[in-house]
């Protein structure tokens, strides 16, 4: 999910690389189309939102007919959202689409995706997290709670799965340089200083 920017659309190219065939989800019909330009015949495009999880499973019906009794390896979770500011000044509505998009999208995805991997004993998960679940981040409280109930989630999960043969694991990026990134750098008094704080946080400095 979220194939078509940043972090996501690097697990597109990841995973075709390492010889997959990938579903990627997108919201918008332009971002369909980019991914066709950039992928070829190697990704389709899924077009529907997280939040709605009878898109969901309308896109999971679509899967199961293209791969016609092939199965689906694993997902990847990473469909994301966030409204940077400090937590009084949010309005209720960036509260709401926050939790909608980073939390309860991802376990609408696992609700439709799972009970098929564990009828066949096997898949992958991984599901995309942030730093900020564990430490927290200035001006990302809404975002840094949803990432901390996806690490208790995923931990839960992983539990109840692993008799079924799936592993569910979470990656915790940093500071990446992603087109979110960039409009939670806009956000900052000062972008400079910003930089500057987040290259410091990260031992490899950049």
């Amino acid at each position: 999910t979220g194939a078509s920017t940043g972090i996501g659309r690097a697990c597109v190219e990841m995973l075709i690389d390492a010889g997959f065939f990938v579903f990627g989800s997108v919201r918008r019909e332009e971002d369909a189309l980019l991914l066709h330009e950039s992928f070829g015949e190697d990704c389709a495009a899924l077009l529907f939102d997280v939040v709605d999880d009878t898109a969901i499973d309308a896109a999971a019906q679509h899967v199961a007919a293209r791969l016609n009794g092939a199965t689906l390896a694993g997902i990847v979770n990473k469909a994301g959202v966030a409204f940077p500011g400090p937590l009084l000044h949010l309005p209720i509505e960036d509260f709401r689409r926050q939790i909608a998009i980073n939390l309860t999208g991802a376990l609408n995805t696992h609700h439709v995706i799972l009970p098929g991997m564990a009828a066949r004993k096997s898949g992958r998960v991984i599901n995309i997290a942030s730093d900020a679940a564990r430490v927290g981040s200035s001006g990302e409280a809404v975002y840094a709670a949803c990432k901390a109930g996806l690490l208790g989630f995923s931990k839960t999960l992983a539990r109840e799965h692993s008799r079924h043969g799936i592993s569910i694991n979470v990656v915790c990026p940093g500071p990446t340089d992603t087109a979110l990134f960039q409009e939670f750098r806009k956000g900052a008094k000062n972008p400079e200083k910003l930089d500057e704080a987040f290259r410091r946080s990260v031992p490899m400095g950049r």
